[in-house]
């Protein structure tokens, strides 16, 4: 992703977060988010990522970070311990986005999720057209080295809100960079983030996992 559509994805994310939140940024990558945040909202925040060389990147910028998988859940952290929980552009790479998404707004008051839009027109002409592969300034990968397992459109990531019972409390489309019209983002947002809110009882999906699995 373009370093300027990066900022201002970010930007997007900051402007839904009050001022002296506690955050949590799972896959945090080298932590320019949590920078941005602890800079102009004062938060108190704290990353999560798999990548020791993304771990020790924070480290050196003085950001607290916890190296850890994020398809092992998020057993360590207590119920609404913050205030918000971030997944910004990570979705579509872990293998297992719906336990993630459950445990995001246990563990968060909300949840901030923002992805590629697999919707996006010029993305479906490239397949429909080349029959390749779509490259984008938002999926810039070639197909043999993406780390993009669980591509999704902006309705498909409804879909499963409504399944898992997740509130979408906002949602911003944007087309590099520029918001338009939510009626458009399906076709035409090359990016689209959403502020989420679970129910309120309160179970890990983890533990809701663990328990079926020994009753079988």
């Amino acid at each position: 992703m373009h370093t300027n559509l990066s900022e201002r994805v970010f930007q997007e994310i900051a402007q839904l977060i009050p001022s002296g939140s506690r955050v949590l940024d799972l896959g945090c990558a080298e932590g320019d988010l949590l920078e941005l945040l602890s800079r102009t909202k004062q938060v108190k925040g704290m990353g999560v990522d798999i990548d020791e060389k993304m771990v020790l990147h924070c480290v050196a910028r003085g950001i607290s970070v916890f190296q850890g998988n994020l398809d092992e859940g998020l057993r360590d952290y207590q119920t609404a311990s913050y205030d918000y929980v971030i997944l910004s552009r990570t979705l579509q790479v872990v293998h297992k986005p719906v336990l993630i998404l459950k445990e995001m707004v246990r563990v968060g008051k909300h949840a901030i999720v923002n992805f590629p839009n697999f919707g996006y027109l010029p993305i479906r002409l490239q397949l429909l057209l080349k029959g390749q592969m779509p490259v984008t300034p938002s999926l810039p990968f070639q197909w043999y080295d993406t780390p993009n397992i669980h591509l999704c459109t902006k309705k498909d990531f409804l879909n499963l809100c409504k399944v898992l019972g997740i509130r979408i409390l906002q949602e911003i489309n944007l087309w590099n960079g520029k918001r338009i019209p939510p009626f458009l983002g399906n076709a035409w947002a090359t990016e689209v983030c959403f502020l989420l809110q679970g129910s309120s009882e309160g179970q890990s999906y983890v533990e809701s996992i663990d328990s079926r699995s020994s009753l079988s």
